[in-house]
């Protein structure tokens, strides 16, 4: 029924979304968090990894393989600020990562494993979004005046 739904509201991730990303191997970090759902804002445990500048989820460990698709995924370089969420979803160890067009919660099992996420997601969001800014700087000095 789950499945039927995602299809049917467009919620499975493109495959050019995570095209090249080898996501079933050496993470850059890897685990539980729970996530709210984009259309219907209940609240699911999902196996989160963070891998090339992509946040990519699944039902849980065992489903993760070369040939498995995630259950969603988000470029972490079109991301605009990942931060502590407690006070807006009033639950624990709650954070928020932030996109221009919107704003998705997590919360993990323990306040430093919240953290990490955090530190982990922060670290890729600079990473990746720099590398845009150093090709976009590259192109405008490659210009003749």
């Amino acid at each position: 029924m789950e499945n039927l739904w995602r299809a049917a509201t467009g919620q499975d991730p493109n495959p050019d979304d995570y095209k090249g990303v080898e996501f079933w191997a050496n993470p850059e970090r890897a685990g539980w968090l729970t996530k709210q759902g984009d259309y219907i804002k209940t609240w699911r445990r999902r196996w989160f990894i963070l891998k090339q500048g992509k946040l990519l989820w699944f039902k849980d460990p065992a489903s993760v393989s070369r040939r498995s698709a995630p259950r969603g995924v988000v470029s972490v370089g079109g991301c605009l600020t990942v931060k502590g969420a407690e006070d807006i979803v009033n639950k624990a160890f709650a954070f928020e990562l932030s996109t221009r067009d919107s704003t998705m919660y997590f919360i993990a099992d323990t306040e430093k494993e919240k953290e990490d996420w955090i530190n982990s997601i922060g670290r890729s969001i600079v990473q990746h979004s720099r590398s845009v800014t150093d090709s976009e700087v590259v192109d405008y000095d490659s210009k003749s005046r």
